[in-house]
């Protein structure tokens, strides 16, 4: 049987992210169009997983495979959920997300491990995963990539690896190699999956410069207080409405004080 090697990026973010800005449409076409030395990518947004299945619908026709996903929030911290087509839930304990992810045939992956300031799961929380985000591409130094490197070594865990592309000249920076026993053009999501969990894996990848690291990180902190604001008044103005309901019906009936 013949067997193929792809190279993947298993973290990338859209415009469906609060720190992404690129519409999937444009992310597949520069992949392709840009000759970028990548047979696949995962579209894993921020707890949203619309813009990946669109990604991967896109792509039916296309020289790139998608593999869909999402990177969903814990409550002990991020999760990448490769593979799977629905959005897990939200805030759940970390290993019971694992559980779910597999549930839904994917593969539970843990991003920028060990980092407070993003959201990183901490070692005590790891009591099982299929597979180490050994690589981000987004670290201003190595020492949290050894750190995850080894690890995952000692705990005998695949290693994968990911640009964590929130725009398109990101995009491939860091990837994973896959060896799968399939012809190239017969590999499914699914295979990516499995490969992934049986540890056919290779990492690899350059990291961003500093600078550019730097102006990244200050536009997404920008950008998520700017979400989480609008979701904090939402709640409000939801609150509010629900308190106000008495005196709407006593308006209705025409009780209300004029």
């Amino acid at each position: 049987m013949m067997s193929a090697t792809l190279k993947i990026d298993f973290h990338t973010h859209s415009e469906g992210s609060y720190d992404g800005k690129e519409p999937v449409e444009l992310m597949l076409d520069h992949i392709e169009d840009e000759d970028i030395e990548l047979d696949g990518f995962a579209v894993t947004d921020h707890d949203e997983i619309e813009q990946s299945l669109e990604a991967e619908e896109l792509a039916e026709n296309k020289n790139t495979l998608v593999i869909p996903g999402v990177e969903v929030s814990t409550a002990d911290g991020h999760l990448l959920a490769i593979g799977v087509r629905e959005r897990p839930e939200e805030q759940k304990p970390f290993m019971e997300t694992v559980k779910e992810i597999r549930e839904m045939g994917g593969a539970a992956v843990v991003p920028h491990p060990f980092q407070k300031t993003r959201h990183g799961v901490s070692k005590r929380k790891i009591n099982d995963i299929d597979a180490v985000e050994a690589f981000n591409a987004w670290l201003f130094t190595g020492f949290q990539n050894r750190r995850a490197k080894k690890f995952a070594e000692n705990h005998d865990y695949p290693k994968v690896a990911g640009s964590d592309a929130h725009s398109l000249g990101m995009i491939g920076r860091a990837y994973t190699e896959i060896e799968i026993n399939k012809e190239k053009e017969q590999i499914t999501s699914q295979d990516v999956v499995e490969a992934i969990r049986e540890g056919e894996t290779t990492m690899n990848g350059v990291r961003a410069p500093i600078y550019r690291a730097a102006y990244h990180y200050f536009k997404a902190s920008i950008r998520k207080i700017a979400y989480y604001s609008s979701k904090f008044l939402e709640k409000i103005n939801e609150e509010l409405y629900r308190y106000n309901r008495p005196l709407r019906e006593l308006k209705n009936r025409g009780l209300g004080t004029s």
